[in-house]
């Protein structure tokens, strides 16, 4: 009795099983901004909309490109792509999936108000539409844009009928929640949960559950403490120091791959003169930025000594980083290893460029958005305090944190991307290109770096046909990107997956916790 009693316990702590359960409740790491699938080019946004959604292109997991709602795509001019749709696919209303819903939200997409960061980076290369037939559209760009295909896997299809002008919170409260996805939204509720129910008109392999319930959960314990006492069964950003721990855990099963997930630092370079939280090393005023000069950034970089953050802060669920690109990815740089921790170079830096005695400055970052951020710019504060530079370190919710930060309200702080493309040219056009609200290019530079150099370098590799020099070109301007110091890679993440035993889990290397990837054994 005493065994049955404990095999009960445990099927109660973790849940019925797998094999007879139809319903799902999974925990994110953040929260999504919105169920606006256009609003804001965020990850927990995008892994909570890929499940009501479909792209044309789509990314398989490990972010090479896929068939989606268009069965193939072709280069019919120089300057035109065609896409031939798939036939069958209903919306969750009900209505046909046809070219004309593409042309539509195309030009939507560039119109959202007061998105924190736009997609319309990944559209404005289309100049113009053409409906060949209803499965057939045809997509003109400003000359050769061979990227075309792997920009729309970021671009979800909305049905026409939502007509000018759809309004954000009509997605949030759900009347305009309408997709080609195996789910639809039942309810949404900000930074709490999001219901959804399987849509059985779906036009692709029917999922597993019937039901999924999608719970908010930024704090890391707190998702391991869910896990384990079976109020949820699927979990993402297993924090580092509990994967022993559950690794050993027969009741646990975890999965886990690397990562396109650069965390990094940014530098205010919008100010002439000393920008917020940046002072003399007495707390005197500064009439210049430090951050503009090039010596003193090198040595900030130089003063983080990645490979102790990776072991100890990371416990190894991370790769030192100086670019983009993990190795073996296209777009990686060979020749652009880590930079090495050197206090004495970094001091003689900040003496060459006239801080001799250093400077004070505030670190901010978030404490609950990516693995051990908080603990990431603690260490980074106390490296830089070791190379003369006074650092004060501020870590703050993420919602908070991230307002904050996109109006340039900060000198140094911490972010992360994920390059969703699997290429470099993703991170080259959002990150560093120069902010161009009209093209939507350098979207999300919250540093405000800008290098006309390096502008034309991308704007010219992006004109590349074939993908071989293209990439060439490509890790050329990166080249020029991280020997500028236009932002600080610190390292490359590794994700990690925990779920209850009896299920399995395909990792993603774009970091995409979907439900429709689970199922059980």
């Amino acid at each position: 009795m005493a065994g049955r009693g404990f095999a009960l316990l445990t099927a109660a702590l973790l849940g019925a099983s797998p094999a007879s359960a139809q319903s799902l409740v999974m925990a994110l790491s953040g929260s999504p901004t919105s169920a606006d699938p256009h609003y804001h080019t965020f990850s927990p946004n995008i892994t909570l909309d890929s499940h009501s959604y479909n792209s044309l292109v789509d990314m398989d997991p490990k972010s090479r490109p896929i068939a989606s709602l268009a069965d193939s795509w072709k280069l019919v001019a120089p300057d035109t792509w065609e896409f031939k749709l798939h036939p069958g696919v209903k919306f969750h209303n009900g209505d046909d999936f046809t070219a004309d819903d593409v042309a539509y939200t195309l030009a939507r997409v560039p119109t959202v108000p007061n998105s924190p960061g736009s997609f319309a980076i990944y559209t404005k290369s289309v100049i113009a539409t053409e409906i060949v037939d209803k499965l057939t559209i045809r997509m003109k760009t400003a000359g050769l844009y061979p990227l075309l295909p792997i920009d729309l896997t970021q671009i979800l299809i909305i049905p026409k009928r939502l007509g000018p002008n759809p309004l954000n919170e009509d997605f949030n409260n759900g009347r305009n929640a309408i997709g080609t996805g195996p789910y639809r939204m039942v309810s949404y509720k900000s930074g709490d949960r999001v219901e959804l129910e399987r849509f059985d008109g779906y036009w692709g392999t029917k999922p597993h559950w019937a039901n999924i319930s999608v719970r908010m959960i930024p704090n890391d314990g707190a998702r391991t403490a869910s896990l384990l006492a079976g109020d949820v069964q699927f979990v993402e950003f297993v924090p580092t120091s509990d994967v022993a721990r559950l690794s050993a855990d027969k009741r646990v099963a975890l999965s886990e791959t690397d990562s396109l997930r650069l965390v990094f630092l940014w530098l205010n370079r919008s100010h002439a003169d000393a920008p917020p939280f940046v002072t003399g090393p007495n707390g005197e005023a500064l009439a210049t930025n430090p951050l503009n000069d090039l010596r003193v950034r090198r040595a900030l970089s130089m003063g983080i000594n990645r490979a102790a953050i990776v072991e100890r802060v990371m416990e190894n669920a991370a790769i030192p980083a100086n670019q983009f690109m993990a190795p073996g990815v296209s777009g990686h740089v060979s020749d652009l290893p880590p930079i090495p921790f050197d206090i004495a170079r970094a001091k003689a830096l900040l003496a060459e460029a006239g801080y001799p005695k250093g400077f004070r400055i505030t670190l901010h970052g978030p404490n609950d958005r990516y693995v051990n951020d908080g603990k990431i710019v603690q260490a980074i504060g106390q490296m830089w305090t070791r190379i003369g530079v006074e650092t004060k370190v501020d870590a703050m919710t993420w919602t908070t944190y991230i307002n904050r930060a996109s109006k340039q309200e900060f000198s140094a702080f911490l972010l992360g991307w994920g390059i969703s493309s699997g290429e470099a040219s993703n991170p080259l056009r959002a990150l560093v290109h120069t902010y161009d609200a009209a093209s939507g290019w350098g979207s999300v530079n919250r540093g405000r770096y800008s290098n006309p150099k390096l502008d034309g370098m991308i704007k010219a590799a992006m004109g590349v046909a074939d993908d071989g020099a293209r990439e060439k070109a490509l890790i050329d301007a990166e080249r020029v990107a991280m020997q500028d110091v236009a932002l600080i890679p610190i390292h490359i993440q590794k994700n990690i997956w925990a779920m209850r035993a009896g299920l399995t889990y395909i990792p993603r290397a774009d970091e995409r916790s979907l439900a429709m990837d689970l199922r059980p054994q």
